[in-house]
């Protein structure tokens, strides 16, 4: 039980004061001998609201101010946990407000098409290897009617992501503790999703034999690169041999920056054949051509 503090009056702060108030307050504040302020973190996760205001709508993806309050909280527990935990190397507000938050909103103008192309049926969305969320949390909060399901290989990160869901109040979000390679094989997931998509930093084959086999005949795999014209061309073999065709890429530079991004659309042809994806680690090491 802390003790109640008593009225200072016009009385300077002593260290012993200073002291005792920080114990009754809350920890996002910092006395100071001057008065209380807001810490760096605070701060910074302040700041990336009028990025997200405006750059989201350069991505055709305007946000409601309920929308950006749930991504202050979430650019705040992700900084919190990943100093305890190895969840991103981009720690400063700007850059998860880009390169996290607006690089993952760049999908929505696809996912819409693909609603539209349902017809109001509800659209499932795997993102795999979401590992802190990308893009599939942000994809949530922009888009709360979507189902969402969170694939990655590592428990502590799907225990993040379950606090995340929590605090945020996101509903139709599923967690799924498998590497891809055993996730694709699983019937329970195997052409379960309108579309799949991965941030991954893989190969574009090594990326269609971890996503093509979550995605239904019809839908589409969205794979998100980077410069990628020369890789696009490589991969058009192995993609049809799992099922799938390139139907479209877009190259563009990130809005507020000067980061090319190219997301290449892959339409589900005919079923994978039951021996992709191949065990744990081939795809990687043995990529297909």
């Amino acid at each position: 039980m802390t003790r109640p503090i008593k009225p200072l009056g016009n009385k300077r702060l002593t260290k012993e004061d200073i002291e005792r108030l920080r114990k009754n307050l809350p920890k996002r504040m910092d006395i100071t001998s001057e008065g209380v302020t807001t810490t760096e973190d605070e701060e910074e996760m302040e700041d990336i609201a009028p990025i997200l205001e405006q750059e989201a709508p350069k991505v055709e993806v305007p946000l409601s101010a309920e929308e950006i309050r749930a991504f202050q909280v979430y650019a705040k527990m992700l900084r919190e946990t990943n100093k305890v935990m190895n969840l991103t190397a981009v720690t400063d507000g700007e850059g998860i407000a880009m390169k996290h938050f607006i690089d993952s909103l760049t999908l929505c103008p696809y996912i819409r098409k693909e609603e539209e192309r349902l017809e109001g049926k509800t659209l499932k969305l795997a993102d795999v290897g979401t590992g802190a969320g990308f893009p599939g949390i942000p994809l949530k909060i922009s888009m709360p009617g979507i189902e969402v399901t969170l694939l990655d290989s590592l428990a502590k990160r799907l225990k993040f992501l379950s606090g995340v869901i929590e605090k945020l109040g996101l509903e139709k979000v599923n967690l799924v503790h498998a590497r891809a390679e055993d996730g694709g094989r699983d019937k329970r997931y195997r052409e379960k999703y309108d579309i799949a998509t991965a941030r991954a930093v893989a190969a574009l084959p090594v990326l269609a034999e971890y996503c093509l086999p979550f995605v239904k005949v019809g839908g589409v795999f969205l794979a998100m690169k980077g410069k990628a014209e020369e890789e696009i061309k490589e991969s058009e073999k192995a993609i049809a041999l799992l099922g799938g065709t390139i139907e479209s890429s877009d190259t563009f530079t990130l809005p507020g920056s000067d980061m090319e991004r190219t997301i290449v659309v892959i339409r589900k042809m005919r079923p994978t054949p039951a021996r992709f994806p191949r065990k744990a680690g081939v795809p990687a090491k043995e990529p297909l051509k």
